[in-house]
């Protein structure tokens, strides 16, 4: 039972961190230290060992640094960069890789659809309607935290901790 409640908190986590950026087009660093201190908790209940621990910590940093060097250039936000690093503490290297193919791809996808509704009028409707006003405002950036907080939820049952409390 404890198990599969641990199986949820990942995939809760991101989906607030993907609706957070949607609707405030910020991802705060709360629920980044919530997402990282979630990970040691569910990873040690899981009787993941030490070492391997370890490795998700590089695959953190690693994303970090990447993702912090998206972010210099104003790419990315920097909640998104946090957000990119605390997955990869979930994830781990051994899905590191497919995380970044399917955040790469759904972001681009969203960044075009998104760049496509800019060009036409908002809705009468919609108008009053504070985040979509955002994100329809072409001054305003994308909410790229749901592009990663989905490439996160796709990859998880490819992931160690996934496979530690599955089993």
């Amino acid at each position: 039972m404890l198990s599969s409640l641990a199986l949820l908190v990942f995939p809760l986590l991101m989906a607030f961190a993907a609706s957070s950026d949607l609707l405030t087009m910020r991802i705060s660093n709360r629920l980044v230290l919530v997402l990282m201190a979630a990970f040691f908790v569910v990873a040690v209940a899981a009787g993941m060992p030490l070492p391997q621990i370890g490795l998700h910590v590089a695959a953190a940093l690693l994303a970090l640094a990447v993702s912090f060097a998206f972010f210099a250039p104003g790419w990315i936000g920097g909640g998104d960069a946090k957000l990119a690093a605390a997955t990869a503490l979930w994830i781990g290297f051994g899905a590191l890789l497919p995380y970044v193919i399917y955040a790469a791809l759904l972001g681009g996808a969203l960044t075009l659809t998104i760049l496509v509704a800019r060009r036409w009028p908002l809705p009468a409707s919609l108008i009053g309607v504070h985040w979509i006003g955002r994100l329809h405002d072409s001054k305003a950036g994308v909410p790229y935290g749901i592009a990663l907080a989905v490439a996160g939820i796709i990859v998880y049952r490819d992931t160690a901790i996934f496979q530690h409390l599955a089993t």
